[in-house]
Order: structure tokens, then sequence, then C-alpha cells
């Protein structure tokens, strides 16, 4: 991979014949709008608006086009025409494709930025197309569908001075500042253990791969939706929105909420990659269910080494209906969310809400009512999309960029594979994308794409 040196605004590294020529009739028509990718790498236009193309624009990716719709939408990109009727009828002007590849062909030099709100398994292939070009992009979490494609981008974004954000939305409220704020000022003294849990269950009614072969659906291709997925007939069971309980697909819970409810605790701890895991899924014996589909309920447990003055932490994380250790600091009368995190220090415990948005709530309650928040430390957030959209314009990287979105992904990655050998411990060497004593598992890190597809 060719090492970017160009300055810090990376935006286009020539401009064409062509797009000197559209320059030229633009500013001749008098039009305000310039787009930003005609006035070469690191320029911006007057109205200083990026030409943004979102591809996966169906369903969550909806999310992903409205947090970027100040800008110029020059293209929407999704293999399900159907899905995309409604955000096409809001983007008229914007061109359409149902093939990523095909768009950036066909506009080359045209894009400043992309959003990328596609299913796990196709995350990388269009992420790293936009990097080798020099796009910034802006990626749903989980950063991608495996542990080498999580690291192959993060570096690939690095080596091309890109600038990005990972999808986990809840790193850009105030509540997860103050939660971090309040952990590095010692509130609850040393963080010894977290529990933190998600109640969803992802786990497919049919537990392994349906044999029916319905009609794919009007407007959906199907083999570019499978993108570099081994190849098997179109379900519904797949398609629409079911596809996250399919580990050809999807990542389960595990890989859709890591990086929201252990991303506090992560930041605040400067957890790092952890050295060793081991999962506890139940109902999960069959080789052939493990193979497909991810498992009704688990529990995995992290653990991570001492860092500074940091002891080492074990996390603990429940999904489905798994229990959850009820706290001695937890009134009687209250009740545990669905999904949040309980961080239990020396001199107390906080429970934490998902995305942040129940802030951080220090137990028991009653023991706290004169604490104060320590004053502010961490710059506050302009708005998740906003602090990326700013960084693609010169400004500071945004705070989850893949630098940090990457290795919190790969925290997420571990626990999938941790949960295909029920309580078999793996040991992690992250530096080396290893897990030395278990070849099984470590074959899991680089799974094979099919042909016609790379990374």
């Amino acid at each position: 991979m060719n090492q970017s040196n160009s300055s810090h605004l990376p935006a286009r590294s020539r401009v064409n014949r062509r797009a000197f020529l559209r320059l030229s009739s633009t500013l001749a028509a008098g039009t305000a709008i310039v787009p930003a990718g005609v006035l070469g790498r690191g320029a911006q236009s007057p109205n200083n608006r990026l030409n943004i193309a979102c591809i996966g624009v169906g369903g969550r990716g909806q999310a992903s086009v409205n947090g970027v719709s100040r800008e110029n939408i020059v293209a929407l990109c999704d293999v399900d025409v159907g899905r995309a009727a409604k955000t096409r009828e809001r983007f008229p002007r914007a061109r359409f494709f149902q093939d990523f590849r095909r768009m950036f062909d066909a506009l080359e030099g045209e894009i400043d930025a992309v959003t990328v709100a596609t299913p796990d398994h196709t995350h990388a292939p269009v992420a790293m197309a936009a990097i080798r070009r020099g796009r910034h992009v802006y990626c749903e979490k989980p950063l991608a569908h495996s542990m080498q494609e999580v690291r192959t981008l993060t570096e690939a974004a690095r080596a091309h001075n890109v600038r990005t954000q990972l999808g986990n939305q809840g790193h850009s409220t105030n509540s997860i500042r103050e939660f971090v704020e309040m952990v590095r000022a010692g509130a609850i003294g040393t963080v010894t253990e977290v529990h933190a849990f998600v109640s969803s269950n992802y786990c497919p009614p049919s537990r392994v791969r349906p044999t029916a072969t319905p009609p794919v659906p009007e407007g959906l291709d199907w083999d570019l939706w499978l993108g570099p997925a081994a190849p098997r007939p179109y379900h519904p069971l797949y398609h629409p929105g079911k596809w996250r309980g399919w580990w050809a697909f999807g990542t389960g819970v595990t890989g859709d909420w890591t990086c929201h409810v252990l991303d506090p605790i992560y930041w605040a701890l400067d957890l790092g990659a952890p050295t060793r895991v081991v999962a506890f899924p139940d109902d999960y014996t069959d080789p052939q269910v493990r193979a497909e589909t991810c498992p009704p309920s688990t529990l995995i447990r992290y653990e991570f080494p001492a860092k500074g003055d940091r002891p080492g932490v074990v996390v603990n994380w429940y999904e489905g209906n798994r229990p959850v250790p009820r706290p001695a600091a937890l009134e009687p009368d209250r009740k545990l969310p669905g999904i949040g995190a309980l961080i239990v220090g020396t001199e107390g415990t906080i429970l934490h809400g998902s995305h942040g948005a129940a802030g951080a709530q220090l137990l028991p309650a009653a023991r706290w009512q004169d604490y104060r928040l320590p004053a502010p430390s961490i710059p506050r957030s302009r708005g998740h999309h906003e602090d990326w959209l700013l960084a693609c314009k010169g400004g500071e990287p945004a705070s989850s960029s893949f630098d940090y979105g990457g290795p919190l992904t790969e925290v997420a990655m571990l626990g999938v594979i941790a949960q295909r050998f029920p309580g078999q411990p793996l040991e992690w060497d992250a530096p080396r994308l290893r897990i030395p004593n278990h070849a099984g598992a470590e074959a899991l890190l680089r799974p094979s794409w099919r042909e016609g597809w790379t990374l």
C-alpha cells in the first residue's frame, strides 16, 4: 500500500481534464456550489460542502444519510432498489448505483467521502475501495466482519491519510465524556471488574441453513448482496434485516453492540487488547449450528492486562437472557436496564446506560447525592457525523476514528470467535494477530473471500 505524502487534508490527488472543464462551465454559469473534488487534494469548495456518496441507504443506512444530508449528496448506492426508494426520492439529483465498484469508476474525481451502512460482511470491501482512492470513510459498526479485515482497514486508513469515523454514535455524547472523567478522577476508586449486558437475541428461528429457494425479490441483486461471502440461494431469513444472526454475514449481538456498550469502559480505562478470552454460550453444542448461527445467549469473559498504574481488569459480557449478577449497591426496588454496564471499583459502582443515553449513575444513589462531576477535561462533541465532517474538511480527527474504533472492534471480533469454541480459553496475541494456543480459532481470524473479491 502506498503511503500518501500529501497534506493532512486528503480529498483528491489530481484534477483531470473532464473535471477542469466541468468547473469552468460551473463558474461561467455563476453557480454557487462547486464540487470539492475538482479543486484538487485538500481544497474546499467555496460553500465548504463535501461531495458524499452514501453506500447502503435502506434501513439503518438512512441514519447515515441523514447525518450528512447538509453536504452535497452526489451518489446513492444500494443492492436493493426497493429498499433504497425512499432515500432516492429525497435526493433526486444524486446518481444511483447498485454496485459500489461501478459507482467509484463512474464518479472518479467527484467523491470526497463515503458513508458505509451495508451488512457487516461487506463493510471491508466497500470501505477499502474508498480508502484506496483517498476518500474519507464513515463506517457503521462493527468496522468489519473479521479480525484481519478490521486490522487491514485500520492500517490502510492510516497509510492513505484519510479521515474516518466508526458508527458508534454514543461515543459523541456528553454523558460518555462525563463518565470517562468520573472514572479517571477516581469516583469509584480502582476499577477491578466490569459487567456489560445486552438482553437482545439475534438467534434466527431456523438455526441451520434453510434448504428452500424462494425467488429473489424484484430489484435485489442477490449476487452483489452476497459480496465476498460464499454463494448460497436467497432466503428471507437473510435479507432484509435478519442477516445479523448468521455468521456468514453478521457478527451477532456481540458484534452489533460491543462498540456501543463497552465503548465508555474501553475509553475510560484505556483497555487496549485483551490477552485471554473464553465464552460460555447456551444451547450451542451442535457443531452444525455453531458453524452457521449465533447462540441465543452467552457469557464472554475477557482478561485485560495491567497498564500503567491500572491493574488488570476482567470484563464480563452477557447477552440474550444470560443473567447478570445483581450488584449489592443497586436499590432493592430498581431493575437493571436491558442494555448497559456495571463498572465495579474499590470505592463504589457505576451503572452506565446504552449509547450513553442514561449517563453514569453512581450506586447506591443515596450515597452520592452530593457528588459533583469533575471539571470537563475532554473536548465536547458537535455530533458524531458532524465531528467526522469537520475532520474531512481539515479539522481534528474524529474521536472514534479507525485508530480508536478499529481496536475496539477487535475486542468484539475476538468475542465472536470465542463463542464458536465454548468453554475453551483463547490466548490473544494482538501485535502478531494470532491465537497461538488454538489453531481452529486462529483460522477464523482470516476467513476466505470468494473468487472475484479481494481486500
